[in-house]
């Protein structure tokens, strides 16, 4: 692989204001990378944990995507907004707060999984066009309720009307749903506040270099030592290292032995430990096929 040609996750910490697509954007006419992705989209408000795929690695997106996350959420009880958040126009304000104690008996039915319906003001297509188009537009986009799951919801601090609460949960849920239906649930209106995204699948805060840093790196010429290796977001997935022989197999989309229990899913790596390949296993066990190869 050409060194021209970088080929890796950027973790990013994201500051509030710019959406997840501007930081994409930013990054790639900084960098003159043609390919980069994100893995998980954040509100421009919100903060946090952004992973960037450059260049092939934009292709194991779909993976990276469906991990679970982990936030830190401000949740303003006492008022609902349009958009569940404080983006959106006050529609209710109680000025009401709930006890401690009505927090901590609320939060068990929202863990495991459950329905969620998104916010209107969301980006999820309905009939081709974004929700919070047609919510701007006035419009009422039906967004059916879908199942998430809440692993966890931790109570970090309680300084009325404001609750910090800490949630891991699965790709694809809405904080924002969150703040506003334990809110209903405790009868006093709930909107979030704030969000900081703590983890997204194996990264956390500690793996993350801060907007501002990256770009002055990038503007020295330097950037490229914030490069992770590919694999490095797919710990639970297994390796399976390429002999000289596969490796030459797998370069031109064909199927290499397997030892009878292949199932699922594999990585494919060479003596360096490069990852060279996703490889599917075979209905009887004993191939696997590349679904996407990275080299040759």
């Amino acid at each position: 692989m050409a060194a021209s040609d970088p080929f890796g996750l950027i973790v990013v910490d994201k500051p509030a204001g710019p959406t997840s697509h501007d930081v994409v954007a930013q990054i790639r006419r900084a960098t003159g990378v043609s390919k980069v992705g994100h893995t998980g989209t954040l509100d421009p408000a919100a903060t946090g944990v952004l992973v960037l795929c450059l260049g092939k690695a934009t292709r194991l997106s779909e993976y990276l995507t469906a991990s679970d996350k982990r936030y830190l959420a401000e949740i303003h009880f006492g008022k609902v907004t349009t958009t569940y958040d404080g983006d959106g126009e006050v529609v209710e304000e109680t000025g009401q707060a709930p006890s401690r104690e009505a927090i901590e008996s609320s939060l068990p039915q929202f863990l495991g999984e459950v329905q969620q319906r998104p916010p209107a003001y969301s980006a999820i297509k309905v009939e081709g066009v974004r929700a919070y188009r047609m919510a701007r537009a006035g419009q009422s986009p039906d967004l059916p309720a879908r199942t998430v799951s809440i692993h966890e919801l931790t109570i970090k601090n309680f300084d009325p009307p404001v609750l910090r609460l800490e949630v891991a949960c699965s790709a694809g849920t809405y904080i924002r749903s969150l703040a506003h239906d334990l809110g209903q649930a405790l009868g006093v209106g709930g909107t979030l506040a704030g969000l900081r995204r703590l983890q997204s699948g194996a990264f956390d805060l500690s793996d993350a270099v801060p907007l501002s840093d990256l770009m002055r790196s990038i503007e020295a010429g330097d950037w490229e030592r914030f490069l992770l290796d590919p694999a490095a977001g797919l710990p639970s997935i297994p390796r399976v290292r390429l002999s000289d022989e596969d490796l030459e197999e797998i370069q031109h989309g064909r199927s290499i032995a397997a030892d009878g229990n292949a199932i699922g899913m594999a990585l494919a790596v060479d003596g360096a430990a490069r990852l060279i390949a996703v490889l599917q296993a075979q209905s009887d066990g004993y191939q696997w096929h590349p679904s996407k190869v990275f080299v040759g």
